[in-house]
């Protein structure tokens, strides 16, 4: 449980603090029957293209039969830096998570203190392959292999291992630590979802995506909403749903992260320890 709780909390923390036509994935009536190396590299052509992505996300988080929604900002410089805002209150800030391939830092505005740390400390307590781009894929929608920066080359394709039922394809790996990945796509080569089980089979982090829409007149498809859920023995623990809108590409954003004097540092691990317990 706590490899997967760490990917978790990643994803949920910063958010306990505080007229185009949508389509569906269905199928096509043509269940697809593309080869391995195919399939994956049809995948990675569709993939969304960009070197900023800006967004508002309206995220609704529901834990421990409580539920909390808030605005997000969202910006991502394209395998540099992802950040997100949180701003329940007409656009004011109350908490920032700044995350880097090597470095994470975190302002928390309500409590005037901060985290800055790099992620070194933390492989040695939690020794994951799963990285920033991960993280970052799985925040726009793309295939990824855990512990790799992207999925470019032939040879990598070789990780996965295809089965279909039906419509849909399913792609699977594991890294070094036995952690499972599962990528679900339909017959147009969408992805659908992602599952990170661990090893025990008992704890899944799994990642939905849906409602998709072209971003502009001569973008691909891009999901407007993402269902996240904590699944316990394939029962929901909790989670949140995330709700895209102001999508923009190619922009330029201002990603700065100024601390002031008067915050306290804090460690990583002392805010891991207020969200998981024994950890």
């Amino acid at each position: 449980m706590k490899r997967i709780g760490f990917i978790s909390i990643i994803c949920l923390w910063v958010f306990l603090s505080g007229c185009k036509t949508s389509r569906e994935s269905m199928s096509s009536g043509k269940a697809n029957t593309k080869a391995l190396r195919e399939f994956v590299a049809s995948m990675q052509e569709q993939a969304l293209d960009f070197h900023t992505f800006s967004a508002r996300l309206n995220v609704d988080l529901k834990m421990s039969g409580k539920s909390v929604s808030s605005r997000v900002e969202m910006k991502l410089v394209k395998d540099s830096v992802l950040q997100l805002s949180v701003q329940p209150f007409l656009g004011i800030e109350i908490f920032r998570l700044q995350l880097t391939p090597d470095s994470l830092k975190a302002l928390d505005r309500m409590n005037r203190r901060y985290v800055a740390e790099g992620y070194s400390s933390l492989k040695r307590q939690i020794p994951i392959d799963f990285n920033f781009y991960n993280l970052q894929a799985l925040f726009i929608n793309r295939l990824f292999l855990p512990g790799e920066q992207e999925v470019a080359d032939n040879f990598l394709y070789d990780h996965f291992q295809l089965t279909r039922e039906g419509f849909i394809t399913r792609l699977h790996t594991e890294d070094r630590m036995d952690i499972r990945y599962l990528f679900e796509a339909d017959s147009e080569e969408k992805l659908l979802s992602t599952n990170i089980t661990e090893p025990g089979g008992v704890y899944t982090l799994q990642w939905k995506y849906s409602d998709f829409q072209p971003i502009s007149t001569d973008s691909d498809l891009f999901p407007r909403k993402m269902d996240v859920s904590l699944l316990k023995e394939e029962a929901r623990q909790g989670g949140m749903t995330l709700y895209y809108s102001r999508l923009q590409l190619d922009k330029s954003l201002n990603v700065d992260f100024p601390i002031s004097a008067k915050y306290t540092r804090v460690s990583l691990e002392q805010i891991l320890k207020l969200l998981i317990p024994n950890s």
